[in-house]
């Protein structure tokens, strides 16, 4: 027997205070084991605006509250300097299993829709993030799986995603 899991995914913070307040507290309300969060947390990059209530540093002490909670990948705008301020470690990927499916989370600018990880077979679970619009689609077999942008979304939707062993469900902020 294997313990019930829920994890809570999102991507592309971006600095926004406002966004990691919200997102904690739907972390909480929504009582998920796990938070995962699918890179690119503290830089809003160049072709991007500053989102609502950009603070970096605010958004770092606001993640290390639920730092025990948390598994944070590595995105392209995240940076050494970015885990120097961070109370917890950043990963290139990581493989966590729900059930009997794997999910690969990632950032998405090396895996994604297009560059599916060899690892994974039918009935697992690619995440990522990157492209800050949401998807929850079925190809070959695979969940091809993006949460959306949490504070700088393409489509205006601020977005998250709940995985259980039973459902995923891409859910709004508000």
């Amino acid at each position: 027997m294997y313990a019930r899991m829920k994890i809570l995914v999102a991507s592309d913070i971006h600095g926004s205070a406002y966004y990691t307040r919200k997102l904690i507290e739907v972390f909480k309300s929504e009582k998920a084991d796990k938070l995962i969060i699918c890179g690119d947390i503290y830089y809003h990059g160049p072709r991007n605006p500053f989102p609502k209530d950009y603070d970096p540093m605010k958004v770092a002490e606001l993640l290390g509250s639920v730092k025990e909670h948390l598994i944070v990948v590595k995105g392209n705008c995240d940076s050494e300097v970015d885990e120097l301020i961070s109370l917890f470690p950043f990963h290139k990927e990581y493989i966590e299993t729900v059930g009997k499916r794997k999910v690969f989370f990632t950032h998405g600018h090396i895996y994604n829709d297009g560059n599916i990880p060899p690892l994974l077979r039918v009935g697992d679970i690619l995440c990522f993030g990157h492209f800050h619009i949401p998807m929850n689609e079925v190809r070959a077999g695979i969940t091809i799986l993006n949460p959306g942008s949490i504070s700088l979304p393409k489509n205006d939707k601020h977005t998250y995603v709940v995985i259980t062993e039973e459902n995923i469900c891409l859910k709004e902020i508000n």
